[in-house]
């Protein structure tokens, strides 16, 4: 019997790129003879991480829609033709038995081009307010997976399966990580820290409130671990320098994330969907501040989804610089409060995710083969 082939298509930030790694890691796992074909759109980042997770990736040349300055969108048409041509040309070549569309730029001129070569396939949305890219190929696909419940407002409810997002195998496991992780980060053992997280690019509003805060979290005694971004990594370890007092690790990116989390009592960060899941996941209270110029908002859909299950703080961005830092405090000095998030975050995890979105996938695969 010959291999399967699956193309999988999407990208543009880590939180699609890392789920549509988890899922082919996981396939993988199950029947390693499966062929796997990334597709991604050209100049993003998917074209760098995906070849470094071992998987070969093609790109094309579709770029998203400017919804600020809609006069900039005048070569999209042209730009989202080619693509859908080139994604044609792929599948000619390339032949796969199932497409995975994971959200992105790619994603949407490759399940298109599926649909036209009636190649089945399945959508994985990572965030609780669907895209209108998934909404659109939704009545075609053959299974919908969704990180959060209620989502038949977006999608054909037969076709949902509630599993929740991909993240990386080496945050499942947290146990006996926390005295390891403050060796590594250089910090006090006894002391409570923040971990602040704003995405691959850093997050410029909650920099500048961890900035304007730090001789606040120095006097509480309180030590960080702070992800910048490049853009504003010197100033940030400037600040925290200047704080004799305060006990910080901070780079522009931070890799070893199971450790970081394992350090953390609290995390700030953003909401988008991979930050979500992973927070859950590891059973962390958290912070969130969603990015107010995130497509439909839907950072704010996934902050709310936490913050109704008690499971999250929310705190506007506009709000961010003067009371950030305040709620993080007020947060930790708030041991039952800090307990009780913690529970109910831990109680949103799909830690198995990966494997059941695989096993889902490869049913389908055989479904489609009788």
């Amino acid at each position: 019997m010959k291999p399967k082939r699956i193309i999988i298509s999407g990208g543009g930030t880590g939180g699609h790129i890392y789920p549509a790694i988890a899922i082919a890691s996981a396939i993988q796992e199950i029947v390693p003879r499966c062929e796997f074909l990334f597709v991604g759109a050209e100049g993003k980042m998917e074209m760098e991480k995906v070849p470094k997770a071992g998987f070969k990736i093609v790109g094309l040349p579709i770029v998203g829609i400017n919804r600020q300055h809609m006069m900039k969108n005048v070569l999209f048409p042209f730009k989202l033709f080619k693509s859908l041509t080139k994604a044609l040309a792929i599948l000619n070549e390339f032949k796969p038995d199932l497409a995975v569309g994971v959200g992105g730029y790619a994603s949407g001129p490759m399940l298109l081009a599926a649909w036209i070569k009636g190649i089945p396939y399945v959508i994985q949305e990572q965030n609780s307010f669907a895209g209108i890219t998934n909404k659109f190929l939704a009545s075609k696909a053959q299974r919908i997976f969704v990180a959060y419940p209620n989502m038949e407002k977006f999608f054909p409810k037969e076709k949902i399966q509630y599993l929740g997002n991909p993240v990386r195998k080496d945050l499942i496991d947290q146990v006996g990580k926390k005295e390891k992780a403050m060796v590594h980060f250089g910090l006090q053992p006894k002391k409570p820290c923040i971990l602040i997280i704003g995405g691959s690019q850093g997050a410029r509003t909650i920099n500048l409130a961890i900035q304007a805060g730090l001789e606040t979290l120095a006097n509480s005694q309180v030590q960080i671990i702070w992800q910048t971004g490049i853009p504003f990594e010197k100033e940030a370890q400037a600040s925290a320098q200047s704080q004799a007092d305060l006990h910080a690790y901070v780079s522009a990116f931070i890799y070893e994330m199971d450790l970081a989390y394992a350090a953390a009592d609290l995390v700030i960060s953003r909401a988008g969907a991979l930050s979500v899941s992973e927070i859950c996941l590891v059973g962390k209270a958290s912070i969130l501040v969603p990015l107010p110029s995130a497509a439909e908002d839907h950072q704010t859909q996934n902050a709310q989804s936490l913050v109704s299950e008690g499971a999250a703080i929310l705190v506007k961005d506009v709000e961010a610089k003067n009371s950030l830092v305040h709620e993080a405090i007020t947060c930790l000095q708030n041991k039952e409060l800090l307990a009780q998030i913690e529970k109910q975050s831990k109680s949103m995890a799909k830690p198995s995710a990966a494997h059941d979105i695989a096993t889902n996938i490869l049913a389908l695969l055989t479904l489609h083969e009788k």
